[in-house]
Order: structure tokens, then sequence, then C-alpha cells
């Protein structure tokens, strides 16, 4: 069996990108460089999953440049929602069945569902794969789009795939790829002007501000960097050389701000606004008001129940002793 591997990655890529204002004012984040270089120096060993198991080390480097194109194609929808290992050994299993679009279309469902399992809603998946190819069949003569607008269209494939997809398999950056880490640490660091609630905001403020050089480069650092050190939960910050620059060093996640509406407040409970770590946030607690002692409380109905109400005119009128 071939190898999954793939050659070294690439020092250099034409970059695709939208015609922008060349007037319009950039804002960096302060320090970025030096946290990039940081990231860089503890990236250089290269050993984090993704750099063994990722799209671009599970396409077959011998085989046509169509089929390998389609491979990475292929080992990007496997990878949404999943661990690299589990696509890794997915791919594995689709390249000694024979992985190409003409075998996807021959192969039935449950063929494709049991070599695919156990990847993440692998039931969608064998739905979308046999899909897209029969649109590569029909539209692109076996090969993939060659754009992003014309992956995007594909099923299943969303915009961090098909700017990934640009860049591996037709060596062209359309974009970022922002996935799970890069949408995470982005935020941590602060290269984002606010919190930014999903990974496509990510990649238009990332977009906005940093190199275009530095688009393709930036995905494959900030991935593995999140799986070996900026973990999403319990992040190693002692281990990080960017512990004294990061402005979320120390907190598992960037504060957030939750909403509660005032009419679905929980009775007997008051809202306080707390600090988060970041300055600019803060976070709504709900904190439990003391509750009175049982025999204060039956002293207030009690006294309820037999104080005399008074009229709009300040008169005092007696409660009825025949009243039901």
């Amino acid at each position: 069996m071939r190898s999954c591997g793939a050659p070294p990655r690439r020092g250099h890529v034409k970059v695709q990108y939208e015609e922008s204002d060349p007037k319009k004012e950039r804002r960096e984040p302060p320090d970025w460089r030096r946290q990039l270089d940081n990231i860089r120096e503890m990236r250089s060993r290269r050993d984090a999953p993704v750099d063994h198991m990722g799209a671009e080390k599970c396409y077959d480097s011998h085989a046509s440049p169509e089929v390998g194109r389609y491979h990475v194609l292929v080992s990007l929808m496997l990878s949404s929602q999943t661990k690299d290992h589990v696509t890794a050994a997915a791919m594995r299993k689709l390249r000694e069945h024979g992985l190409t679009v003409e075998s996807v279309l021959r192969m039935d469902d449950d063929t494709l569902g049991k070599l695919i399992y156990p990847v993440g809603f692998w039931r969608t998946k064998v739905k979308y794969i046999k899909q897209t190819a029969a649109i590569l069949q029909d539209e692109y003569g076996g090969d993939i789009p060659d754009s992003f607008e014309g992956l995007v269209r594909l099923p299943g494939v969303g915009p961090k795939m098909a700017h990934l997809a640009m860049d591996i398999a037709w060596n062209r950056v359309s974009g970022i790829g922002v996935d799970t880490h890069v949408h995470r640490i982005s935020n941590r660091l602060g290269w984002t002007r606010t919190q930014t609630k999903t990974p496509e905001d990510t990649r238009r403020e990332l977009e906005d501000w940093l190199p275009r050089e530095l688009w393709s480069e930036i995905n494959w650092l900030l991935v593995g960097f999140g799986q070996q050190v900026c973990l999403p939960l319990s992040p190693r910050c002692s281990e990080c050389l960017n512990e004294h620059r990061c402005p979320s060093a120390h907190h598992s996640s960037p504060g957030k701000k939750l909403k509660l509406s005032p009419s679905k407040t929980p009775r007997g409970k008051t809202r306080v606004w707390v600090d988060s770590p970041r300055p600019s946030h803060a976070i709504k607690v709900e904190k439990a008001l003391p509750a009175d002692p049982p025999t204060e409380r039956r002293r207030t109905r009690a006294s309820a129940a037999v104080a005399p109400r008074e009229s709009t005119v300040g008169l005092s009128i007696k409660p009825d002793p025949d009243a039901p």
C-alpha cells in the first residue's frame, strides 16, 4: 500500500484574494509579530497530530493530480468534527479500497459508511461524499473545482474546507482556513477587535490586517499550536513562550457575556456583574439571595392577612368579619 504522505509544506504560494481599498487603515494587534515568532519556535519540531495526519498528509502523492486533489477534498470533508487520527484511519481504508470519483459512485452507501466509520456524522458524510462525486463527474470531468466559489457549492463543503482545498490541492490561497483552533487562539491572543462568535467572523477579522503572505502558514501554525499547547480546556500557559504576552494567559477561555432576560430571572436570585479575565468583557452570574427564616415568613403572611387596607383617600378600613 502506498504510504499516506505528501511533499514538505510549500514555502511560497500564490495568494488570491478579494480586492480591497489600499487606503483603508489596517488595525494590527500590538506585539503580534513577536507572538507569531514564538508560535513558530514552539511549532519548529512539527510533531503535532496535524503534521502527520492532516489533509496534506492523507492523499496519495503517487496518484494522478486529479485523484490526489480528490483525496484532499475527501479528507477535508471527513475532518469536520473529527480528530485527525480518526480522519487519517478512514482515509487509509478508503485508499486501500480504491478512492476515486468513479469508485465512490459505484460504491453502495453501506460499504462507504463502513469505510469511514467512526468519523463524526458519518451517515451525513456518506450522503455528501456520494452527492459530491456525482457533481464532480458531471460538471468537472472527475476533478475538483479550481475556485473557492465552485468548492463551496459542493454538498458538505464549507468556507474553511474550500480555502484549505484551494491552498493544498491547487497551491493557491483564496483566504484563511479558520477552524476551531484558529478561532479560539486568535481570540485568546487578542488578534480580533472583539470576541468573535464564529470562525467566519474570525476569518474576516484576520484577513483585515494579517499580511497576505501569511494566510497559508497561519492555519498550519495555529492548528498544531492548539493541539499541543493552547488547548481548549486547561491550556498549558506555563509552557507557552507567549505566557507574558497573551492577554488570556492562565485563563481557560476568554471572558464571555451571558445574556439573561429580566423576565426569566429565577425567583430568589439576582444578577451580579463580575469582571472577566479580559477587562473589556464581563459576565453575568446569578447569586442566590438569603431566604427569610420560616418563622419570619409565616409571621409576615399572617400579618398581611389581617393588615388593614387603606383607601385612595387615606382612610383606614377594617376587614369585614363576615367576609369568606
